[in-house]
């Protein structure tokens, strides 16, 4: 049994896995809880994902054979392109080897819909060239209104009609179409470049996206964890 977790900028997950098989999703609301999971389980290997400066704690409280912190340097099951490899957060690199599981040599577009919205590119040749980061939904929402005297923190909801007739509505109207506008035409982007583009979408937020995008897409909320999955296999085998 091996075991992946994916520290994120708002919580932790994690997910145990036979092979390719995710056996087990967990989900913890803080730092000690997962602390009291890792105390009571053992694993035959271990990868950690995080864009914190706790991985090597969480890396002490994993009991595994082999045992992995993801960073750039670690051997990839994909070839990264990117011009600075130092600076690039390790989800958006188990989000595109995920993207891979589900696209084999393929063109894939991943889209991560969480704090940020990234957008990552993986050619059909294994090539990571980057893509592009954009304010997540939440994020959005809260810069109107720390930046603006009067302008209220309003939160989101399933949909918004274009034309808002209330001040709170056409917050909304302007996050969250704003938000799909800008999905919906990086895609068609990306579709005039290579036809064949497979698109995967995950995150806190991919179920807007997912009930509202007209562009066709795989929603996979589990990819960056199949993704790191993917990245431990290949090193395990190694």
């Amino acid at each position: 049994m091996n075991l992946v977790i994916d520290s994120g900028n708002t919580r932790f997950k994690a997910a145990s896995f036979i092979g390719d098989r995710m056996v087990e999703k967990y989900i913890f609301s803080g730092k000690a809880e997962l602390k009291d999971f890792l105390n009571h389980q053992t694993f035959t290997c271990a990868l950690i994902s995080s864009v914190s400066a706790e991985e090597d704690e969480l890396l002490n409280w994993v009991q595994a054979d082999k045992k992995y912190l993801l960073k750039h340097t670690l051997p990839m099951p994909i070839r990264i392109k990117y011009k600075t490899p130092e600076t690039l957060g390790v989800d958006r690199l188990a989000a595109v080897c995920g993207a891979r599981e589900l696209f084999a040599e393929k063109n894939c577009l991943a889209i991560d819909a969480g704090t940020c919205i990234t957008y990552d590119f993986l050619d059909d040749e294994n090539n990571y060239w980057g893509g592009a980061i954009s304010p997540g939904l939440a994020m959005r929402f809260k810069a109107m209104h720390t930046f603006t005297k009067r302008l209220p923190l309003v939160s989101s909801i399933e949909k918004e009609e274009l034309i808002g007739n209330s001040t709170e509505s056409c917050l909304r109207s302007g996050v969250l179409n704003g938000a799909l506008a800008e999905m919906e035409g990086i895609i068609t982007k990306y579709k005039n470049l290579y036809p064949d583009l497979g698109v995967v979408l995950c995150g806190g937020d991919f179920s807007y996206f997912e009930n509202n995008l007209k562009p066709t897409i795989f929603a996979a909320p589990d990819l960056v964890l199949s993704g790191l999955n993917r990245i431990l296999r290949h090193n395990a085998a190694l």
